[in-house]
């Protein structure tokens, strides 16, 4: 597990072809252990590692960022990073604690990250565990016995995902695409997109579909919805201007839209991960 990552301010951009591998020094066979971390706004550039990682946010969000999708973990979920998976991570005011498994404790889930869902068991097995750093200098039975039983419990959550995440496309004008329909939410239309990037409405539909698999309308209710997310987990917004700034102009419609892709409510998610 040689080099170390590197972290920046969140506004730097980096790219998977150079990413590197952490090392995190382990000179005795420890199968797991956890790592806390508490960031404003920093981005942990392309990197992985042969360990599986599973990172659980307490409070700010997290994107993590992979070749296929771009993730987001709120406040009280937890993200699934495989090991070899090439990956950079996004940090805004976290504070947040990772697992870290040898591979052999949960195979076959190598191909992709995922968002896991809210499960209370994993939370209070995560706090709980913080007790065993994955720096530590020897493991024991009790330890292990510990993360084995967490390892099944992930497992079983890796069948039942959250949709929390965007798809990514290594053709760039699908992806500038993704970026002015994501600085633009408030107010995004096809047109608008189509005249960004010089394209049709009819061209737009069917590129970005072919591209991605999903409708540019799919691509942009899930877009206002993981923004949603990220701003209905800051003190500051209400829920009006929540939806405002997700382009809704009716609150009962961002209510609803809301629900249909999270399960729960605006005000029921503020109340959950703890916002007032």
């Amino acid at each position: 597990m040689p080099v170390t990552v590197a972290a920046h301010p969140a506004n730097d951009l980096a790219s998977p072809a150079t990413s590197r591998a952490v090392d995190f020094g382990l000179a005795t066979p420890v199968r797991a252990g956890a790592y806390p971390m508490d960031a404003d706004d920093l981005v942990a550039d392309w990197h992985t590692h042969d360990l599986h990682q599973l990172q659980y946010a307490f409070a700010g969000v997290v994107e993590v960022e992979t070749r296929a999708a771009h993730h987001l973990l709120p406040p009280q979920q937890a993200v699934w990073i495989p090991a070899g998976l090439a990956h950079r991570s996004i940090l805004r005011q976290v504070r947040t604690v990772s697992v870290f498994f040898v591979p052999e404790m949960v195979p076959g889930v190598q191909d992709r990250a995922r968002v896991l869902p809210a499960a209370p068991v994993v939370r209070e097995m995560i706090v709980y565990g913080a007790r065993w750093p994955i720096l530590r200098p020897v493991s024991d039975a009790t330890a292990d016995a510990f993360f084995g039983a967490l390892a099944l419990i992930v497992a079983e959550l890796l069948d039942h995902e959250m949709p929390l995440s965007l798809p990514t496309s290594p053709d760039p004008l699908v992806s500038e695409v993704m970026r002015y329909t994501g600085e633009h939410l408030d107010a995004v239309t096809a047109a608008a997109v189509g005249r960004a990037v010089g394209w049709s409405e009819r061209t737009l539909r069917r590129r970005f579909a072919a591209a991605t698999g999903m409708t540019w309308r799919q691509y942009l209710l899930h877009s206002r919805m993981l923004r949603a997310m990220a701003l209905l987990s800051e003190p500051g917004p209400t829920v009006l201007d929540v939806a405002t700034r997700v382009g809704f102009d009716s609150p009962g419609a961002f209510a609803r839209s809301f629900r249909a892709v999270t399960g729960e409510t605006p005000s029921g998610y503020r109340k959950r991960i703890g916002v007032t």
